[in-house]
Parts: C-alpha cells; structure tokens; sequence
C-alpha cells in the first residue's frame, strides 16, 4: 500500500498549485515515502489542466467541466476507481494503475499551500506510533507567506459562538472570551497550552489534513451539502463521536496562501461560508438553531449594507461602498439557504 494520497481541489489558482506540487514533490523524496498525488480541477480558466498535463504528467487529474465545489470534489479524488467513473461532468489522465487515494494516509491539502521541509517525515513518525493509534486526523501547524503563525485548531462551535463568529459583533468586539476560547488562543480563560504544543482539539482548519485512511473507512467522504467551508468542521465532528482523536501538530508546518481561488468571488464566498455555518447547526444541534442562527446573521447583513448605504450618501468611498452594498445585496437574496 502506498503511505500518502495527496488530494488537491483546485479552481483557478494554477501558479499556486505548481507550487504546491513542487513542494510535495520535494518533501516526499526527502521523506522517502511512497506517494500518489491527485488533483481535481473544478473547471479551471486559467490554463491549470495543460499546466497538469505538461508539467506534472504523473500527477493523476479529474478535470471537472463545471465547478463542483471543495466537498464534491474531495470526495470525487477519495473515490475515484480505476474504472474512470468521476461523474458525468469530469473526465480524468493519466488512468490509474490502482484505485485513487489507496494510501494508508490521506493528505487532503488547498491548492494554496506548501510544505516546509520536514512536514511529511514528522508527520508519518507521529502517526506511525503505537501510542498514536487512535489519532485519526492531523493539522499541521499553518504560517502565512510572511512566517506568522496561522490560527488553525479549534473547539466546537456554540451557538453564542456562532453568533459573533466573523460577523460585525466580532469587529465590535474581537477578544471577546467566546471567541478566544473557540480559536483556542493562548489568553482563553480555558487554554492551558499555546500553538507550539501538541494537543488534542476538537477540529483543525481543512487546507492541510492528515488523515488515517481508517477514518474515512468509518465515516465516508464530506457531506457534499456543505459547497465549501464548515465541511471539515463537520468531518471532524463525525470523526470525534466515532471515537478517533483530532490533533494539532505543529512539528509538522505548512505554508498557507489562504483564500486565494474563494477570494475571487467575496460575495459568493459570504453566503457560502454563512450558509454552511447554519447548515451544520441544522444538522448537529437541530433546526430551530439553526433558523435563529440563519435570520441573525440575516439582520446583521442588512445592518452592514445600512451602513454602507449612509457611507455613500456621506460620498465616503463611493466605489467601495457600492461594491460592498451589492455583495450585501446578493447575501441577502440568497437567504443563507
């Protein structure tokens, strides 16, 4: 068996994901360890599938015809067969000798990221342990393009989490202890470690995941419901109530871009990552938190393009202030559903 499937959802980001493909490449031959890498394009326009093709022959490619979104098309690289069935708007080169991610390790990594030296050995060492067994899923420590720290472990959200959770209660209020202690800084009245320790979290952010393949033996794929973002909250979580362990390792680090193919759309990108927020309180804590949660952040949508709106009148930022009004606009018409 292969130790790592790498699994790479990319859209529009080619420069990067050439990056992030060296970067694997160079980290598995240091590390020594067998490896398949398998990027799913979800309809690129910028040239990313002839890049594949020139440069990275050996990388296996499902190049979608339409953009599938990141849990669709994680899911598209788990399952993938020899057989080439990746759904109708996908085809897929070379052809695999073996099923698609068949490592006994599953990399699941955002098209934005490179590997610092030294990732996948620690990584592997760490996991290997008999005493590790139960560990099922890994973040690695993440660090912006400049070297400072990325926050990336976290605690279960609550639905007073949710509440301030990147919505203007936070700008108003960004040390607020809900939100310290949910992102597990090191002033969080419960925190006893710092991002340099190895811990047990509840879950870590989805641009680098380490994944036992046991664990996905156990609990399927990503609810495809979530287009993109609190997908791997919502992993995690199932992974937890199954009994595996969640861990922060940051022995392990890796360089994070952060938001480049969902910074394209912002708008698209708001109602997604709300959307997704109120699905998962629907689908873990029941549908009236979940409605409360969708019509908050709703009013609190409609306050900020209020706000903009008397910023324009004021002729404060015209531009600015009828862009944002119009990604506001189209938040509120999506109704977070």
């Amino acid at each position: 068996m292969l130790d790592i499937s790498f699994i790479l959802v990319s859209w529009n980001v080619r420069e990067l994901l050439k990056r992030a493909l060296e970067a694997i490449l160079a980290d598995a031959a240091a590390a020594n360890c067998v490896a398949e890498i398998i990027v799913v394009d979800n309809a690129s326009r910028d040239g990313t599938v002839e890049m594949l093709r020139a440069d990275f022959p050996h990388v296996h490619v499902i190049a979608n015809t339409e953009n599938v979104g990141f849990t669709r098309g994680n899911n598209q690289g788990l399952t993938a067969t020899a057989s080439g069935q990746y759904g109708t708007n996908a085809v897929s080169f070379p052809s695999p000798a073996t099923a698609a991610a068949s490592g006994r390790y599953i990399f699941l990594l955002n098209p934005d990221t490179e590997l610092l030296p030294g990732a996948l050995r620690a990584l592997l060492d760490y996991m290997d342990a008999p005493e590790n067994a139960r560990v099922g899923i890994v973040g690695p420590q993440l660090v912006y393009a400049d070297g400072s720290l990325q926050s990336s472990r976290r605690r279960f959200p609550k639905f007073s989490t949710a509440l301030f959770e990147s919505t203007k209660l936070e700008q108003w209020f960004p040390n607020n202890s809900l939100i310290t202690d949910y992102r597990l800084r090191p002033n969080s009245v419960r925190e006893m470690t710092d991002d340099s320790t190895t811990q047990d979290v509840d879950w870590v952010v989805g641009a680098a995941m380490f994944v036992r393949r046991a664990v996905y033996e156990q609990i399927g794929g990503f609810d495809e419901r979530f287009f993109m973002y609190s997908e791997e909250l919502d992993w995690c979580y199932r992974a937890k109530q199954a009994g595996w362990r969640v861990v922060y390792f940051p022995n392990a680090r890796v360089l994070h871009h952060e938001g480049k193919s969902s910074e394209q759309v912002i708008a698209q990108r708001d109602i997604y990552f709300h959307s997704s927020k109120v699905r998962y309180f629907k689908k873990h804590h029941g549908v009236l938190q979940g409605e409360l949660l969708r019509w908050f952040l709703l009013g609190m949508f409609g306050f900020q393009m209020l706000e903009e709106a008397a910023k324009y009148v004021l002729g404060h930022k015209r531009e600015l202030r009828a862009a944002r009004m119009k990604a506001y606009r189209q938040v509120l018409a999506s109704g977070l559903k």
